[in-house]
């Protein structure tokens, strides 16, 4: 008789922890959700989560906090994610180079792609050649040529070794036989500031609006985009595609968020409808537009997994064609 009870009791108190986790999850968000950029403040993918922050944060009913953390490739952002219980409070803002390069190109790096959880794809951003403004280069093949006759190799900015910036610089140099001298950086706002600055020669970057700014300035140079047409923002730089050395020499990079693994359905859902709204947002399309970005359709939650799956495998083809062997 006692066994029994004692076995009753035992199945009545899951019962009931069951039931109190079912009903946290299904409360969520009942504090401010975190939304963590592995970048400094003020670079494009910065620009991202405040754009959308606003928007969903009203559909979440609850404020959505960005915070910058830059370092090792977006990896330190990836590890705060993923030292975070998996119950919806820490949202990543996520693209190739942290959720799955990284992991290709570091053997430091433990996570893999899997350990993840795919909430919604934001956007996809061109890539744009910027130099100093006094490089004698005015398209990307004088660039090459330029490259080929310097005794001293052009120096590159990127966001850190084994960063798909890297990597598709890397493979620019396989491509076409110049050496080229790689610089790291934490972030693409300091790598902006020293190329406006002189410090560095050129760097295959993100578009974003102010780049056009300090063109205009003369503080730098747009000479080409990795685009397959030109782009409207910037009709008057031509495509890889018009290139002589460059031709289908093509690349974007895209932006989502993620959660770990383990995170309820129920909160999973709601984030998912959350970025959704976000992107009907007229205001938050308005500043994502203005930067370059060309926004995706409405995803389910299984689409979206599809997504990944398929650019987990493709990127580690870029990593082959680099030549990049990690540290």
């Amino acid at each position: 008789m006692k066994k029994n009870l004692m076995i009753a009791a035992a199945v009545l108190s899951a019962g009931l922890a069951g039931l109190g986790a079912g009903a946290q999850a299904q409360d969520y968000p009942a504090r401010p959700v975190s939304l963590l950029v592995p970048y400094p403040a003020g670079a494009a993918s910065d620009i991202t989560a405040r754009a959308v922050q606003g928007s969903m944060s009203q559909a979440l009913g609850a404020q959505v906090v960005v915070e910058n953390l830059g370092g090792a490739n977006g990896a330190l952002g990836a590890n705060r994610v993923l030292n975070a219980k998996a119950d919806g409070y820490t949202v990543f803002q996520g693209s190739p180079n942290e959720l799955i390069l990284a992991g290709l190109t570091n053997k430091s790096v433990t996570y893999k792609p899997e350990d993840f959880q795919f909430v919604a794809p934001v956007a996809t951003s061109p890539y744009v050649v910027v130099t100093r403004a006094d490089l004698g280069a005015a398209n990307v093949d004088e660039l090459v040529a330029l490259a080929r006759q310097r005794s001293v190799p052009l120096t590159y900015g990127s966001g850190g070794a084994g960063s798909m910036i890297h990597l598709i610089t890397a493979a620019l140099a396989t491509r076409t036989g110049v050496a080229l001298t790689h610089i790291p950086y934490r972030g693409g706002a300091p790598l902006i500031t020293d190329m406006a600055g002189g410090q560095i020669d050129f760097a295959i970057m993100p578009y974003q609006a102010n780049y056009e700014d300090l063109r205009r300035e003369g503080r730098l140079k747009i000479i080409g985009t990795l685009n397959r047409e030109r782009l409207s923002a910037l009709p008057d730089v031509p495509s890889v595609q018009e290139s002589a050395t460059l031709k289908d020499f093509n690349y974007t990079i895209w932006t989502a968020y993620l959660v770990k693994k383990g995170t309820p359905a129920a909160a999973m859902q709601k984030l998912h409808a959350a970025v959704q709204a976000s992107l009907r947002d007229p205001a938050a399309r308005k500043t994502l537009e203005a930067q370059g970005k060309i926004l995706f359709g409405p995803q389910t939650l299984a689409e979206g997994d599809a997504f990944y799956a398929e650019q987990v495998a493709g990127l580690a083809d870029l990593v082959r064609r680099s030549g990049f062997h990690g540290d």
